[in-house]
């Protein structure tokens, strides 16, 4: 998506937008960088929760269709609209929803804090929904000592 919402669709209304950048980030570029010692894959949805529960998040790609780019809350699970692309997130965690004791991943996405959740993201968790449980990219940071 290349940083930018697609057009809208003829039955679901345009989300607002913010149109200011944040302030509130200042670090210099040269040391807001991180290295890895070893980068491995994932798949599957205990050798992911394992690996958040060892090393912390892991990145992730999925399917993305048109009807995310409206998502407000709840768990999410693809309904309707056509293939728009992929996307990459990371997966920070998982849970239980529980309202409708349905099992999600909770994702941190990079739309901006108006889209969903403040930014985040529920979705289904344990079905491989939109391809989010295969090709998971985890690693071991390098440590400077």
């Amino acid at each position: 998506m290349n940083g930018t919402r697609p057009p809208c669709v003829d039955f679901l209304p345009t989300p607002w937008c913010i149109q200011k950048c944040e302030d509130s980030y200042n670090v210099p570029y040269g040391k807001d960088l991180n290295f890895g010692s070893e980068v491995y894959i994932l798949a599957g949805e205990k050798q992911i929760q394992l690996e958040i529960m060892r090393n912390g998040p892991v990145e992730a790609t999925f399917e993305v269709y048109e009807d995310i780019v409206h998502y407000k809350s709840g768990v999410y699970q693809h309904k309707v609209g056509r293939h728009l692309g992929g996307h990459a997130v990371k997966i920070i965690g998982w849970g239980v929803d529980k309202t409708t004791n349905t099992p999600y991943w909770m994702i941190a996405n990079s739309w901006n804090t108006d889209w969903g959740e403040n930014g985040f993201l529920r979705m289904l968790r344990g079905r491989n929904e939109c391809s989010i449980e295969i090709g998971i990219v985890a690693g071991t940071p390098k440590i400077n000592k």
